[in-house]
């Protein structure tokens, strides 16, 4: 393979982060999914063959360990309600930007999360996986479904998360 689990992960880390991210809202528990993630995708890279790209095979693995853990979530009958006003760094403000548009940039980019987290797991997974630039078939690739379906289930999507967005 050539690559260590250093390299794919310095290379890959903040993407495998905004896997954590879209899937888990408290970020305490992005953390913790986050060391999952990376936990799972070292001790897959043994297994990794090359019939896909590192990025694809990685995706994979986080998106696996990712539905896991909300699905653990959603078992627990004691969950509780996340602060929603937790303000971490998202590595996507600009510096250059005035404060108020920083902060519209901020709370734009929160409730586009919140509303992709709303998503039931499928729609939510493909989602991220098309924000992160993936072709339809590494989508379909990555959730074991057909090129036509990640297209239907994508625009569905869409189409949920517009709906729950204000129109400026």
């Amino acid at each position: 393979m050539g690559q260590g689990f250093d390299d794919i992960f310095a290379k890959h880390g903040a993407l495998l982060s905004r896997v954590a991210n879209s899937y888990e809202a408290n970020e305490a528990m992005q953390q913790e999914l986050l060391q999952e993630i990376a936990i799972a995708v070292w001790q897959g890279l043994s297994r990794f063959k090359g019939d896909s790209s590192v990025k694809t095979y990685i995706l994979k693995i986080a998106h696996n360990r990712a539905v896991t853990h909300v699905a653990k979530q959603v078992k627990r009958l004691d969950t509780h309600q996340y602060d929603q006003d937790d303000k971490g760094s998202d590595g996507f403000v600009s510096q250059v930007r005035s404060p108020e548009e920083v902060s519209s940039q901020h709370q734009s980019l929160e409730r586009l999360l919140r509303a992709v987290r709303a998503l039931p797991l499928q729609p939510r997974q493909v989602l991220t996986l098309s924000l992160e630039g993936l072709s339809y078939d590494e989508i379909a690739d990555v959730c074991g479904l057909t090129k036509n379906h990640v297209g239907v289930i994508l625009k569905r999507a869409k189409q949920s998360i517009m709906q729950e967005q204000p129109h400026a």
